[in-house]
């Protein structure tokens, strides 16, 4: 498991539409259930409002426990794992009501202060770090 306290956790119904030809969830609909997440929590702590920079993704990791099935309803916890200069880590933990409660899926990206004018990454600022909080303890 992936050390994070989450800060927030997205409830999603999973569509029918999201199942595959092997009738199970598509793996890419996973990724979309960590940006759902992602996005409100970047809106939250003010991110995309970061003075000299927005959100840019630069790394995307993901471990799938359990497939996933129509009718479900699926929660992605979002948290930070670690911060660097210019960075944050995100950890994601999926869990399926169907399967109650169990992990199905659990990832990590990260996410880099980009200048999108100069094309390259800033410093996170002292105030975007006290939004954003500290990382999970290892």
């Amino acid at each position: 498991m992936i050390a994070f306290t989450p800060a927030l956790t997205v409830r999603i119904p999973v569509a029918w539409g999201e199942m595959d030809a092997f009738q199970h969830v598509n793996n890419t609909v996973y990724l979309r259930w960590f940006e759902t997440a992602r996005i409100e929590w970047l809106a939250r702590v003010g991110f995309t409002e970061a003075g000299g920079g927005g959100p840019i993704l630069a790394r995307t990791e993901i471990d799938y426990r359990v497939p996933v099935v129509w009718p479900d309803t699926v929660e992605t916890s979002i948290g930070v794992v670690a911060m660097g200069r210019s960075s944050v880590t995100l950890g994601y933990r999926i869990t399926s009501e169907k399967h109650g409660g169990a992990v199905v899926a659990e990832g990590v990206t990260v996410i880099v202060l980009f200048d999108y004018a100069a094309n390259k990454s800033v410093p996170l600022d002292d105030a975007l770090r006290a939004r954003i909080g500290p990382p999970a303890d290892p």
